[in-house]
């Protein structure tokens, strides 16, 4: 009787795409950092009584 090779084995994810997700992840949480860093300031504005916190978007001129 011949031996029969062992079946392939699934090592996991490979490197390059466990790269990808901590790319991803250090990404996603920067954005969420500075998203959050905005929302405290303006929160701060807002509860020290001022009224004019938010900035407003004005068109540019010549567009």
């Amino acid at each position: 009787m011949a031996e029969q090779p062992p079946p392939d084995q699934d090592d996991g994810p490979s490197p390059v795409t466990m790269l990808l997700v901590a790319v991803l992840l250090v990404a996603g949480g920067y954005l969420l950092s500075v998203k959050l860093a905005e929302m405290n300031r303006l929160q701060e504005c807002v509860m020290s009584g001022r009224t004019n916190c938010a900035p407003v978007a004005t068109p540019s001129p010549g567009g």
